[in-house]
């Protein structure tokens, strides 16, 4: 068991895109008191994407690898690239047997994984995306969750109004190397 965990947190440090599954509920705490959905929800967001990724790497390390996952409020958003077509329904699967998933949105790509050049793009656009919303005074940057994905940029999380949602939009889309830009941000109702 000591091998297998030491195993699981290794291959989450070596995946950006997976922190939240060694930040834990410490990490959780200083976010969430902060962010739009409140401790509580950060907490269990974090308890389903560790979850999720357990059950991945336990199934299949290159699901593991390959599969990308940003849980906001129960909202579980898939995205990276698979191998075969089974492989999208077979995580969509697994993630549905995990606990408080209220809603899978399946962005999984079938086709092989990034090389090491698009990989480095994709990191420095969401670090480029995320240092601009840091900076804007206009924007809650830490409401929202990045994830590129071969020049494709997925947005989740909550925006204070429309016209944040179009600042953080903006944003994104002016940036080198972004193809497209989807978002899964949920304006908060007044």
């Amino acid at each position: 068991m000591r091998v297998s965990m030491t195993m699981l947190v290794l291959a989450a440090l070596a995946l950006g895109g997976c922190v939240p599954l060694v930040v834990g509920a410490g990490g959780a705490a200083a976010v969430g008191a902060s962010q739009e959905r409140g401790f509580e929800q950060a907490v269990d967001d974090n308890e389903i994407s560790f979850e999720i990724n357990r059950k991945l790497l336990a199934e299949d390390g290159n699901l593991f690898k390959g599969v990308a996952t940003q849980v906001r409020g129960g909202r579980v958003l898939l995205s990276g690239v698979v191998p075969k077509a089974e492989d999208r329904v077979r995580v969509v699967r697994i993630v549905w047997t995990v606990g408080g998933v209220r809603e899978v949105i399946n962005e999984l790509r079938v086709g092989e994984s990034a090389g090491f050049g698009q990989a480095m793009a994709d990191t420095a656009i969401t670090t480029k995306l995320r240092a601009r919303l840091t900076g804007d005074r206009n924007v809650s940057g830490i409401n929202y969750s990045i994830e590129t994905v071969h020049g494709t940029v997925y947005l989740m999380g909550t925006a204070l109004d429309r016209a944040e949602l179009d600042r953080v939009i903006a944003h994104a889309r002016d940036i080198s190397g972004v193809k497209n830009v989807v978002s899964y941000v949920e304006v908060r109702k007044p």
